[in-house]
């Protein structure tokens, strides 16, 4: 595939590299278009993103092939229940030559990192995430070290009632901007999935078609997306709706707020326009609500159609 590393000014074939990442993707991750898009507006719009899903779908394999694509570094850290804080941020080791204490950085320090089944690990190692998702940095010993740019968390997490898994804290995961689920392909692409070729030898053959700058130059974009103020309206509207309805044991932060806009924001640019539309809030509703509120009724929170059931009430300004 022809590497397309340009980036058109805004409105004006904001979406090709994009699409041309989607469809590498979608070479690989075969019938999941929509969790391909999703990652990359989470990517886009600044956040990390969460996938809980059970094992052998999908989900690390998304995160390579995001990573590949985009011509990001790549650090898979698998959560064990064993795993130590410093095996992922770093250490500082003692070297007897210079007599000092050298610091040699965890996998944390890459752009794109694969925290991969991290509800297995212990409450303290999920928390040495905290810094790095929401300053971009790490602290350690008296000493901030940045981290490279962009910076994005893609963390796996098997479902709760699986054995040997510690659920994540509100706090923890509030730091993920969106939530997503692959499923089971359909049964065209399973198909097409046992017949064709190894998973793993396709991923070796990715190139990137974009280039670190242009992720990062996609990224500046997104907050001058516009946001009229109905838009910003209706935001605020669907916010009081989860803080009053009787369905939901607390209602959402302004941060979700701010992150649901952002959201929308993203999904529209990767849409090729930029301008933000109420549709594009209802489409990443479902992900960036979904882990953030509690239902008091029977639905998974993992539906994203009962998440649009639930907040159809709400009136478009």
């Amino acid at each position: 595939m022809t590497a397309n590393t340009g980036v058109a000014p805004a409105g004006a074939g904001s979406a090709g590299p994009l699409e041309a990442v989607v469809r590498q993707a979608g070479e690989v991750i075969l019938g999941k278009d929509r969790p391909i898009r999703l990652a990359l507006t989470c990517l886009l719009a600044g956040g990390h993103l969460l996938i809980e899903d059970l094992p052998g779908v999908g989900k690390t394999t998304l995160a390579h092939v995001l990573a590949t694509s985009l011509g990001l570094r790549f650090n898979r850290i698998q959560f064990t229940s064993d795993l130590l804080p410093a095996d992922v941020l770093g250490i500082s080791v003692y070297e007897r030559e210079s007599g000092e204490f050298r610091f040699h950085p965890g996998p944390i320090f890459s752009q794109v990192i694969l925290a991969d089944e991290v509800n297995r690990a212990t409450p303290k190692t999920q928390s040495a995430l905290l810094e790095a998702m929401e300053e971009h940095q790490v602290t350690l010993e008296g000493e901030t070290r940045p981290l490279p740019e962009p910076f994005f968390v893609i963390a796996t997490q098997n479902p709760a009632h699986q054995v040997g898994t510690f659920p994540l804290p509100e706090s923890q995961l509030d730091r993920f901007l969106m939530r997503i689920e692959l499923g089971y392909p359909d049964r065209s692409a399973e198909r097409a999935l046992l017949a064709g070729q190894d998973r793993r030898q396709v991923l070796e053959g990715l190139r990137p078609v974009m280039k670190p700058e242009a992720v990062q130059a996609l990224r500046a974009r997104v907050p001058k997306v516009k946001a009229a103020p109905a838009l910003v309206e209706y935001v605020q509207a669907l916010l009081d709706f989860s803080r009053r309805a009787p369905d939901f044991q607390f209602g959402l932060s302004p941060r979700a707020g701010l992150a649901l806009l952002n959201a929308g924001r993203a999904w529209a640019l990767l849409e090729g326009r930029d301008y933000c539309l109420p549709e594009d809030i209802q489409e990443v509703l479902p992900y960036v609500a979904g882990h953030r509120l509690q239902a008091t009724t029977g639905e998974g929170r993992s539906d994203p159609e009962a998440w649009r059931r639930r907040f159809a009430e709400v009136a478009i300004p």
